[in-house]
């Protein structure tokens, strides 16, 4: 009997990572998952390591050990990454590095295929460059792969992923707003952001993705952005999420919501960007089918309806849940008075020139009258001959 291939999930106890170690066993792989936190034996077959992958020690027991394949979901700097990608890439047959779709620049509503600009490629702004912002971190650390001469890699590019107790809305996570809308609060949210467009793609559909590519020799070398096709406006997500859960909302200005949140690159450079995703590609190298993954609202429906149940929150920030206080206790700017309206203008009435009865005279009123009495006009129907009567009468006089 063969003997089973084993992968290493490094960080593997996140939302797409619980997800990936089922689907990499019911592929017939062993899987062995890192966690900073001790796992109890829980029946699955999934094996855990406690300890920080992080640190040289842990990650060079592990390596000894001899893995078939490596599925990183760490975050790194760029310099810490630079130290161990040689490491990680000669210690395995296939290499699975989690980039993210953070990495995409502007495509307009374009959407995003593998070959579209990176913000390290396209971007202008020398302040944001020397940064090791998530975005750029995670496109630097692609290039250290391209570059190592090794071609046992693979690089994913998930889109928003949600599952477990991870969820997002525009830039705050779980314990910032979730926190708020169970516990009957209210959310803050951008108005500039209302109208921009977001991939949000449930994690198991994501982990599914991954199992199929790992020890797939067609995707060594190879860039996937894994992902959903379905696209809403960060407004539907944000009606999808009342709709289930129920809250109240308080609309701000960006540059208000940023005083509160932070973040300001991840907003500029990612949520304030339309995110429209081509995934033809992953699927064709997956064998998966667009109508086979999670649509949003059935998602998020389920998560949350399990998580409502169980609320489990990583540390909420105190300072942070204040400062959305003391937005949503200000009164409403007050609107501008409403101008004065106009009167309507009024034409110019139209006078009337006197009929021929009323310019005569008082006598020869009379006299005119007498003879309608007298000839009887006032019976003669119909009444448009009646009239005709008393005016011939009145020329003669």
């Amino acid at each position: 009997m063969e003997e089973r291939k084993r992968i290493l999930l490094l960080g593997g106890t996140g939302a797409i990572g619980t997800h990936t170690a089922p689907e990499l066993l019911r592929r017939g792989f062993s899987v062995v998952v890192t966690s900073r936190s001790e796992h109890a034996p829980d029946g699955s077959g999934v094996e855990y390591r406690q300890g920080n992958a992080k640190d040289d020690a842990f990650l060079d027991a592990l390596l000894a050990e001899e893995f078939d394949a490596i599925v990183d979901f760490m975050i790194y700097s760029t310099e810490a990454f630079s130290k161990r990608v040689d490491k990680l890439l000669s210690h395995t047959k296939h290499y699975v590095f989690l980039s993210s779709y953070r990495v995409y620049g502007d495509c307009g509503c374009a959407p995003i295929t593998e070959e579209s600009p990176r913000l390290l490629d396209s971007v202008d702004d020398p302040a944001y460059l020397k940064t090791d912002e998530y975005g750029l971190a995670k496109a630097r650390q692609e290039d250290l792969l391209k570059a190592s001469g090794y071609p046992n890699y693979t690089i994913v590019r998930p889109s928003i992923a949600y599952a477990g107790d991870r969820f997002q809305l525009g830039t705050m996570e779980a314990n910032e707003f979730l926190v708020r809308a169970l516990n009957g609060k209210t959310v803050v949210f951008p108005k500039e952001m209302l109208d921009r467009r977001a991939a949000m793609t449930w994690a198991g559909d994501v982990g599914r993705m991954i199992a199929r590519l790992v020890l797939n020799e067609a995707a060594y070398g190879e860039t996937y952005t894994a992902a959903s096709a379905e696209t809403k406006t960060w407004n539907n997500v944000l009606k999808i999420y009342q709709k289930i859960l129920g809250f109240r909302v308080k609309y701000v200005p960006l540059s208000v919501y940023e005083s509160i949140v932070g973040r300001p690159w991840q907003i500029r450079y990612d949520r304030m960007l339309h995110r429209i995703v081509d995934n033809t590609k992953i699927l064709r190298a997956t064998g998966m089918k667009q109508s086979e993954l999670m649509p949003l609202y059935d998602g998020l429906r389920i998560e949350l309806g399990r998580f409502a149940a169980d609320p489990h929150y990583k540390p909420v920030d105190e300072a942070m849940q204040k400062r959305f206080d003391e937005a949503c206790a200000q009164p409403p700017q007050p609107k501008e008075p409403p101008k004065p309206k106009e009167p309507p203008k009024q034409e110019p009435q139209k006078i009337k020139k006197p009929g021929v009865f009323a310019r005569l005279n008082d006598y020869r009123r009379r006299h005119v009258l007498k003879k309608v009495v007298k000839q009887k006009l006032y019976r003669i129907a119909p009444l448009r001959k009646a009239v005709q009567g008393v005016k011939r009468l009145l020329k003669k006089h």
